[in-house]
């Protein structure tokens, strides 16, 4: 059953009180305090908990009490503003009276990782993005940010796989077939037949790859190509010996008695033929790329785990390629993250500059006066847009042209100074790597990426909140 929270918050402030006098000043962080402050905020705590309360249809009434709707939300937030794994969060929050304060955990029991990895799971995208656009409430009211200025940016989210070969994920597809196949011989029996296990085969051929794959010889690329049949005769082995498991499977599953059972291997059954569907695809790239020199296959899968991964090139010298999500990050004022996006497929920069000015005036009630932006977002189109929308100063560099007037318009002083304003925001993305999480999404999945991105932002917004009361209060 979901409850708000918890009850008689009194003794253990009585407890502190009485064994540590000044525990008021204990290791509270000025802006941490107001964070907390801002936090006690009801609507927020409602949002959780009417997401926590859809996790199954009697959640509201029956059941024993679950983890406090608003303990649930102040942990997610805890964990984005340390940057912390859910095992780090469990041990930190079980040991420190601040945190035990913050998270209003108090005297009771600090939630094991894998229920707060259970309860973060439940809070879908959406909650997260009605959280995220009740705290720029929030951030209006203390008037942290004015509307005034705006400046955007785009940046990449990588998803948790290795770096990806095709050798590499056909060894992944194989070894996942394999695993499961075992489950469910042990779930439906020996009924369903034999499956060789050929995994030290695959591995084998693996490692043989990645050893032969540092040669640039005539023979190292011939013994490549060799290694590569071999490897994609064995998959294609694995895959079709489990179809046929799979057919005897199915027959024995709608004869099972035990519902939990039965939907135990269903579940197992489903695992198996999405593997060998993912399988088949990289099979396919496999054998263009190696086999036929076909180095730009369309649609290429990087990861059997997280297949939405993307191969994004943005031109960087440190990481030329990265494999995940591009997202947009779009500030005003003080560092304040007015609104973020993921993206399912990769979008031109200058798709994104007139959508984002129209996002910000549905937040502000008016378009800002400045936008700034790098020169990815240049379009003449742009440009003539953001100012019939009103905007007064569009900032936004234009590297190809050689016209005197335009190169006179980017030195003027006005120019430049936005511009350097507008460079805060590459700091911004670093922060939000650096400090919450967004250089690695742990999360799996759009959803989990989706989750992951906004927690980050909610994090820094609330610092953004919290410094600002803080410097106010001073």
């Amino acid at each position: 059953m979901n409850v708000f929270r918890h009850q008689q918050q009194s003794i253990y402030e009585s407890l502190c009180r009485n064994l540590i006098p000044d525990h008021e000043n204990l290791l509270w962080e000025p802006w941490l305090r107001e964070v907390d402050a801002v936090l006690e905020d009801e609507e927020l705590i409602e949002l959780v908990h009417q997401a926590l309360g859809r996790r199954r249809k009697q959640s509201g009434t029956r059941g024993r009490k679950s983890t406090p709707s608003e303990v649930v939300l102040r942990l997610m937030v805890l964990k984005h503003l340390r940057d912390w794994s859910y095992e780090v969060l469990e041990r930190e929050v079980r040991a420190n009276l601040v945190y035990r304060q913050f998270t209003r955990i108090g005297m009771e029991k600090v939630p094991d990782a894998k229920t707060i990895l259970r309860l973060a799971n439940t809070l879908g995208p959406e909650t997260i993005r009605k959280i995220h656009e009740r705290v720029q409430v929030l951030a209006g009211k203390e008037k942290v940010a004015r509307g005034k200025k705006m400046r955007v940016d785009t940046t990449v989210v990588e998803t948790n796989i290795h770096y990806p070969t095709d050798s590499s994920i056909m060894g992944d597809a194989a070894r996942v077939i394999t695993r499961t196949i075992k489950k469910i011989q042990h779930e439906v029996g020996g009924a369903v037949g034999t499956f060789r296990n050929r995994m030290r085969s695959v591995g084998r051929r693996v490692i043989e790859i990645a050893r032969t794959s540092r040669s640039r010889t005539v023979q190292g690329q011939s013994r490549m190509r060799t290694l590569y049949e071999k490897l994609i005769g064995t998959t294609r082995t694995v895959v079709r010996e489990a179809a046929r498991v799979l057919t005897r499977a199915k027959a024995q599953v709608a004869t099972m008695a035990d519902p939990i059972r039965r939907a135990v291997a269903e579940q197992l059954i489903a695992e198996t033929e999405r593997m060998s569907c993912l399988a088949d695809r990289v099979i396919a790239q496999t054998k263009a790329r190696v086999m036929d020199g076909d180095t730009h296959f369309e649609g290429k899968l990087v990861s059997v785990f997280e297949p939405e991964t993307e191969i994004i090139r943005k031109g960087k010298a440190s990481k030329p390629t990265e494999f995940g999500k591009m997202i947009k990050v779009q500030e005003a004022e003080n560092q304040l993250i007015t609104d973020y996006e993921v993206y399912e497929e990769r979008p031109a920069d200058t798709e994104l500059l007139l959508p984002a000015i129209e996002k910000h005036r549905e937040q502000f009630g008016q378009v800002p006066e400045l936008v700034a932006a790098d020169a990815g977002f240049y379009s003449a189109e742009n440009e003539r847009g953001a100012t019939k929308a009103g905007v007064k100063k569009v900032s936004i560099p234009n590297r190809r042209t050689r016209s005197p007037a335009r190169v006179k318009h980017q030195r003027e002083r006005w120019f430049k100074r936005s511009q350097r304003w507008r460079v805060g925001c590459e700091g911004r993305i670093s922060v939000l790597k650096r400090r919450h999480g967004l250089e690695r999404c742990r999360n799996k999945g759009p959803n989990g990426m989706e989750r992951w991105v906004g927690l980050g932002v909610i994090a820094n917004n609330l610092i953004v909140i919290g410094n600002h009361r803080a410097k106010k209060r001073k």
